[in-house]
């Protein structure tokens, strides 16, 4: 059997005390040795040079860092500057997202759509960048359909994206049955799930709203029952992630791909629950 691959995600630190977070965070990490982490990218590039400066830090500590790339909001000028100057620094893995359109801005830029971004990518950098694109599982807020929101993912794949990563699931059915419907549609390339550890009740369901991510209803419930009790809503969100993950990789998922809020103890316990090995 493939060995199953680790990934994180990271967002950049706006200050000092972040910066040694995530410092200290991915040298937890990297004990697991991940096959290799992303970097968010703000609304119409509102990071751009925080993800450029992390993404640079982290490739000088041996990591295979991935930016994420939005196209909303940004001129084909603008991206092309961007992709150039990742290429400059030896950058071979790119997150190409659509990305949501900051409040207040009225332009949505030349490119509309991730399958727009990674066509343009390809044409601008034929094969140098590993493309990574998103795929929703209980479909994106925004689209029409689930059936709509599945011709989208393919569109990306047709487009030139090499593999793809969930948006966080809870229930392994709804990943499981996404990868049985894309395959359908011709779709062959790996799809990661995304895993989002439980820490906070607020934040999960905030997060989930915004993002169209279903909690299921059984562990709102637990979740909401603990109240201000950390450790429980600690303990229990452990064994209900790891659990899920389980089910995940015993049904044949390629990887995991952690959203860690830049943190890394949740994640580095379920993993070591897993049986991946710390070095």
């Amino acid at each position: 059997m493939k060995p199953i691959e680790l990934s994180f995600e990271f967002f950049p630190p706006k200050t000092a005390e972040g910066v040694e977070k995530l410092r200290a965070s991915r040298k937890e990490l990297a004990k697991l040795s991940p096959k290799f982490v992303s970097v968010t990218f703000g609304a119409g590039g509102s990071t751009q040079q925080g993800t450029l400066d992390t993404v640079l830090e982290m490739a000088s500590e041996g990591f295979e860092a991935a930016p994420h790339l939005s196209c909303i909001g940004s001129s084909k000028d603008n991206l092309r500057a961007i992709l150039s100057q990742y290429r400059e620094h030896g950058i071979r893995h790119i997150v190409a997202l659509r990305g949501d359109l900051p409040s207040g801005m009225g332009e949505v830029g030349e490119l509309r759509y991730a399958s727009e971004l990674v066509a343009f990518i390809r044409q601008e950098h034929g094969e140098w960048f590993n493309i990574e694109v998103a795929a929703y599982p209980e479909f994106h807020p925004q689209s029409k359909s689930p059936r709509a929101d599945l011709e989208n993912f393919a569109c990306k794949v047709k487009a030139g994206a090499n593999s793809a990563i969930t948006q966080y699931v809870y229930n392994a059915d709804a990943y499981f049955t996404f990868i049985g419907e894309a395959r359908k549609l011709g779709v062959d390339v790996p799809v990661t799930p995304g895993i989002m550890p439980i820490t906070n009740f607020s934040q999960l369901m905030r997060f989930s709203d915004m993002c169209g991510a279903e909690v299921p209803k059984w562990v709102a419930r637990r979740l909401e029952s603990f109240g201000d009790d950390r450790e429980s809503i600690r303990e229990f969100g452990l064994d209900v992630v790891t659990g899920l993950c389980r089910r995940l990789i015993e049904g044949g998922a390629p990887g995991l791909h952690f959203y860690t809020l830049n943190g890394a103890q949740a994640s580095k316990t379920i993993c070591e629950r897993l049986d991946f090995k710390s070095a």
